[in-house]
């Protein structure tokens, strides 16, 4: 094996050799038996001018670079370096391009030795981490880095980043190593002599077992954590007398923490609230510390009444916070002994057993599934959980990622032989009898709609970020289904040609001597007709949508159409009806077949082994999921219920049948107030925005609530926001009802940059329309100069919405663009955000069909769709996107609203009168961003 690695990285005028783009600065650092042997750095003589851009970036300017040699004269000594090495750079295709360019360029042969990607090593061994930067990998790791983006320290820091990950490559353990190693010959990085000589030197010494791994069928895992059994239940003291040795307690574990009024209050409500068996809704405004407020006193109940309380949040970004910060904070907080546990939907966990099965499979041996296949062999030595959410993957191991999720109905239960380490039975052994089960609203419903399977039973819970209690229910209770939905599930039982599960459960009928040949070819030729059919299907309600629609703007290529199944006549409708007819009868043919068959392997159930076991659930999983699908699509085109509303939505440009149907529920008040509130002792719901216009009536309605007494409270948020906010309408944006929306684009183009240049961007803009976002996107663009600001648009810029977050933040002068998700759980606290700029009030589109059908219920009962439903939502989203920009009691900026209806209209007041007190201005921009500059 090599042993010596010779880290370069290299500073440029640009991304492009072949453009002319050159070399500025280069640094090496040599490595050789896990220490720097020697290093090397110059300036670089590029014999053109350096941008402008890049002297801010890097901080290297012309005059440093004037006297530095050409890199024809530093050639010869990289040369000697390399030979015989391991090219090694954080970005291999970046810094060796530039190398070989300028290499070929000086007459010199090319390298041609092995290469180490640090970028790729660390995603292979660090599987679990958030970015890989070179900056967060040097935060991460505890290196020092003074000097970002200048060679010399960024080549000592990743040489330093290379020894700390060869070190864990060389230390994992046997087994895993032996499965990593045909893994690893299939990514760019040359790690197979590193490995081999690893595996040979720890098959030569004696095995030292590390008592915290199990190895079990050829994988290593990281042992769980005992749960420790209680002899006897706490003896716990009423949570109000407990309260002043909470606050001891946590002010001597957190120098200067203190319980707020407004968090003493919410806690009391809480307790109170939970021992008297009542419903509470609470807006807890910005600041309070809810999540402390609810958490107190809900453990307190907990354990003195030795219940499990179920905490559900909206997200599972949250649901992790409370796990990994406030449940510290409540050990700290509390003196007795409690266990919370975690509980996610199904999908958040891998299945071991389909793992074990894929990681042999070399059909699918693309870059992203062997990356993918390697990252969770070196997790399963570190995870407790297997939660998929722990897993930075790359975007193609996604798709690797649905292949080995447990789900029900592919599960073998016990006669699995990983089931004593599966980690989602795990997760729901560990719920049962924990004090505080942390899940999220969609498992919560998920568990309602499926005869509360899920959960264990509980009677009490606290729900934050209440205010999307009705979509979330309205989504779980509704049906969907799309042609990739039925796609997918051909994709997985194949043919008898190919190697799918139909292939698999034929051999398992030829090896057990069935003779099931005639079923198998009555069930290819269904299968066969069956895509014919479906795909017929779905193409023919895209093309009736398309020419039902009239012409209309249409956001992000899609278009949608509101119908009712049992009104549904004239051209196309019926030959979609027909063709659905016929779909469904040879959906029933199959399942027949099927059952035929699997009633046949079933009679032999005592003869098969662990594989054909897996391959027969499999198959049962698969119609499962079939019948499922097939009842959705009768369901939704075939049948008819009043109480829902029913709309296609089709992909304009695209595939022809990227059909997506839908049906909803029209008001989920009733099925809350029968099947949930009635059911439960006490339900705590809270969130920053609950009310409108200082009253809880909105959610009340909605939720179904009226009955039950609910006892409401608001907590003021302690921030100052007279002092620490601007409220400022420009009297000069235009409406956007006077004038055609490229003109408002402009306007609204012009005075951002206007407002950036004062605020040093620093700046989120929030749209309600993604295509006007990008349209303002591309043409602020144009405006810059010089890249003075850094944009960050949503959908535009790659990343989630954390990551799009964070690199805002990473940025002196950024202007991030969003919506939809933007407009709330965006946590930018600090200097990072200094102003907010709401473009529109988020007022939902009139012809949104759940929207729609809502007015029309309202309309009947002779109330106005605006006041009731339209205004409501739109102030609540607002109040969300205010909440944006002050993140604590040291932050201070400028809220810029663009939408002139809300000093112009009477309902306009009612968005004002909803914000915390601050103060407001209008007058023209101008005058505005003088009297931002003074106060800023």
């Amino acid at each position: 094996m090599k042993n010596k690695f010779v880290v370069v990285d290299l500073e440029t005028t640009g991304n492009n050799p072949k453009k002319g783009d050159r070399i500025i600065q280069i640094g090496v650092v040599v490595v050789e038996d896990g220490k720097v042997i020697d290093r090397f750095s110059s300036f670089i003589n590029p014999e053109i001018n350096i941008p402008a851009f890049i002297q801010q970036f890097t901080g290297i300017n012309d005059e440093m670079v004037a006297d530095a040699p050409l890199f024809s004269s530093v050639a010869p000594t990289i040369m000697e370096f390399l030979n015989g090495a391991y090219f090694v750079a954080h970005n291999v295709p970046f810094d060796l391009s530039f190398l070989q360019y300028e290499l070929d360029h000086c007459g010199y042969n090319s390298f041609s030795g092995p290469i180490i990607d640090t970028v790729e090593l660390a995603r292979l061994l660090l599987p679990s981490e958030e970015g890989f930067k070179l900056n967060h990998l040097a935060t991460k790791l505890n290196l020092d880095h003074d000097r970002p983006h200048q060679a010399d320290s960024d080549a000592q820091v990743t040489a330093e980043i290379l020894m700390i990950l060869l070190k864990k490559l060389i230390n994992l353990p046997l087994l895993t190593l032996q499965r990593l190693k045909p893994i690893a010959s299939g990514l760019d990085s040359a790690l197979d002599d590193i490995i081999q000589t690893a595996i040979t030197e720890k098959l030569t010494k004696v095995a030292h077992h590390d008592e915290n791994l199990d190895e079990f069928r050829q994988l290593v895992l990281r042992k769980p954590a005992k749960i420790l059994k209680e002899n006897s239940p706490s003896t716990v003291s009423d949570f109000k007398g407990d309260l002043l040795e909470v606050e001891t307690r946590l002010s001597a574990a957190m120098k200067g923490f203190e319980i707020r009024e407004g968090q003493k209050e919410m806690m009391a409500l809480i307790d109170d609230a939970l021992l008297s068996n009542q419903h509470l809704l609470v807006e807890a405004g910005t600041g309070t510390g809810k999540s402390l407020a609810y958490l107190l006193p809900g453990l307190y109940f907990a354990k003195k009444t030795d219940t499990s309380l179920v905490i559900s949040t909206h997200t599972v970004n949250l649901q992790q916070q409370l796990v990994e910060r406030d449940m510290v904070i409540l050990k700290e907080a509390v003196s007795f002994p409690f266990r919370s546990a975690v509980l996610k939907g199904r999908s958040h966990y891998i299945c071991l057993r389909k793992f074990e099965q894929k990681l042999d499979d070399s059909l699918e041996q693309n870059y992203d599934t062997l990356l993918s296949k390697g990252q969770i062999l070196i997790w399963l030595t570190e995870t407790l959980e297997g939660d998929v959410e722990q897993l930075n993957l790359p975007s193609g191991g996604k798709v690797f990622w649905s292949e080995v999720q447990s789900d029900a109905i592919t599960c073998i239960g016990k006669h699995c032989p990983w089931f004593s380490r599966c980690f989602y039975h795990r997760a729901r052994t560990n719920a049962y009898g924990a004090d505080l089960i942390i899940t999220n609203h969609a498992l919560l419903f998920t568990d309602m709609t499926q005869d509360h399977q899920l959960l264990p039973s509980y009677k009490h819970v606290i729900i934050d970020e209440a205010h999307h209690l009705e979509e979330v229910a309205s989504d779980h209770f509704g049906i969907r289904t799309d042609y990739f939905a039925f796609h997918h599930l051909f994709s997985r039982i194949g043919t008898l040609e190919t190697k799918d599960l139909l292939y698999q459960v034929f051999t398992v009928q030829e090896e057990l001597g069935l003779n099931l040949d005639d079923y198998f070819d009555q069930l290819v030729t269904h299968i066969v007709n069956l895509k014919v059919e479906l795909d017929d299907c779905f193409r023919l309600i895209h093309a009736t949508v398309v020419s039902t629609v009239a012409r209309s703007k249409s956001e992000v290529g899609k278009k949608s159409l509101r119908y009712y199944p049992h009104q549904m006549t004239g051209r196309g409708w019926r030959e979609i009806q027909e063709v659905v007819l016929r779909v469904q009868m040879l959906l029933k043919d199959a399942l027949k077949l099927k059952k035929k068959i699997t009633d046949e392997l079933t009679l032999e159930e005592h003869e098969l082994n662990f594989s054909q076991t897996a391959i027969l659930t499999a198959f049962k999983g698969f119609y499962a999921n079939l019948s499922e699908e097939k009842d959705k699509l009768e369901e939704l085109l075939l049948q008819y219920d009043p109480n829902y509303v029913y709309w296609i939505e089709v992909g304009v440009k695209g595939a022809k049948n990227a059909t997506y149907i839908y049906s909803k529920p029209i008001e989920v008040s009733e099925i809350m107030a029968d099947n949930f509130f009635n059911k439960k002792s006490s339900v705590i719901m809270t969130s920053a925005t609950l009310t409108v216009k200082n009253s809880f009536n909105y959610i009340i309605k909605r939720l179904g609530l009226e009955d039950y007494g609910v006892t409401t409270k608001i907590i003021d948020s302690p921030f100052n926001y007279s002092e620490q906010v601007q409220l400022m309408v420009p009297t000069t944006l235009p409406n956007i009802k006077e004038v055609d929306e490229n003109e408002y684009i402009y306007e609204v183009v012009t005075s951002i940059l206007d407002i950036a240049k004062v605020t040093k961007g620093r700046m989120l803009v929030l749209f309600t329309s993604y295509d006007m976002l990008r349209k303002a996107f591309f043409q602020l663009k144009d405006f810059i100069e010089n890249e003075e600001f850094v944009l960050i648009g949503q959908g535009i810029s790659s990343g989630s919405r954390a990551k799009l977050t964070k690199n805002f933040k990473q940025f002196d002068q950024a202007i991030l663009f969003g919506t939809s998700s933007f407009w709330e759980g965006v946590d930018i606290p600090g200097e990072d955000l200094s102003c907010l700029i709401i473009v529109r009030l988020p007022f939902s589109p009139p012809d949104n069909p759940i929207f729609e059908a809502r007015s029309e219920k309202v309309k009947e009962l002779g109330k106005s769709p605006f006041m009731e439903l339209s205004l409501p939502q739109a102030i609540i989203r607002f109040k969300q996107g205010f909440g944006r920009l002050i993140r604590s009691s040291h932050d201070r900026g400028a809220v810029f609203i663009f939408d002139r209806r809300i000093t112009e209209t009477r309902y306009g007041k009612l968005f004002i009168q909803s914000l915390p007190s601050a103060p407001l201005k209008e007058n023209s921009l101008e005058e505005l961003l003088y009297d931002l500059e003074k106060w800023l």
